[in-house]
């Protein structure tokens, strides 16, 4: 099978294309991948009206990703063919030109903007996304981070799903939860995750002519934009860390009832 990923630019990024392309058990024959322009990170370090906590917890995330990341990507051999392009331009018309002339069997995304481009009816059913949350409880950006600040770490996890015009809105295929343990911060979960997901993610490619349809969530859910996540919403976040939201969760995971989540009958995850 040919693939080609859309992703971005960041070190979690570097790491997942780096480590799909390794799998033998497809071909990715291309990567495009968006540039750092409109991260968190320099959005708010571009803003003069940034609090100090906010910009501590960029920092925090960076260093993170560089700890949990770092030496692989300084490893691991990159087999992805990157082509490097501005944020944004994965809609460009020479962009999508580009990835037509490829015929690839399947496009997977993680990390890149919106798609508006033909692309989502030429490869219709052919064209996967994941979310770093659970849909549709929770939609549109920093939906690993928002559970943590409305103090409901059981929403938190990744959605594999058929990618449409929507905010989080396709057809999911598979979900899976992070592994939590006593002392972790919102970084640890995360990278965490996306080390599990960047696994799962092969998986289902690699098993997709196998793939199920299941069962979707129904909830109405919440959808967040990034001017949501201000200083109120920081200083809550590591408020709930410091008093202790993680240990009362794993204190008392297993007697609470999680919401639904999809487990697609193809894979083992």
């Amino acid at each position: 099978m040919k693939v080609i990923i859309l992703t971005g630019s960041e070190i979690r990024h570097r790491f997942f294309r780096s480590k799909v392309s390794l799998d033998s058990r497809f071909d990715v024959i291309a990567t495009f991948c968006e540039g750092e322009e409109k991260s968190l990170e320099n959005r708010l370090k571009s803003n003069s009206g940034a609090s100090q906590i906010e910009l501590m917890h960029v920092d925090a995330r960076t260093q993170a990703e560089r700890d949990f990341f770092g030496v692989s990507i300084n490893v691991l051999p990159d087999k992805s063919n990157s082509k490097f392009i501005p944020k944004g331009a994965i809609n460009d018309k020479k962009i999508v030109d580009s990835i037509k002339s490829l015929n690839a069997d399947l496009i997977i995304c993680y990390g890149s903007s919106i798609i508006k481009s033909e692309l989502l009816d030429i490869y219709s059913g052919k064209f996967l996304n994941v979310h770093l949350g659970l849909s549709p409880y929770y939609r549109g950006t920093a939906t690993n981070i928002w559970p943590f600040i409305n103090l409901e770490p059981e929403f938190v996890g990744a959605t594999f799903m058929h990618i449409n015009a929507g905010i989080d809105t396709g057809e999911i295929i598979h979900q899976i939860r992070p592994d939590i343990y006593l002392g972790d911060s919102p970084h640890s979960i995360g990278n965490r995750l996306i080390a599990k997901m960047t696994d799962v993610y092969a998986d289902i490619i690699s098993n997709f002519s196998f793939l199920h349809k299941e069962v979707q969530p129904e909830a109405e859910g919440k959808l967040y934009f990034n001017k949501d996540f201000d200083v109120n919403a920081c200083i809550k976040l590591y408020k709930n860390f410091s008093n202790g939201m993680i240990q009362t969760y794993l204190e008392t995971h297993n007697q609470k009832s999680f919401p639904y989540i999809v487990k697609n009958r193809a894979l083992k995850s």
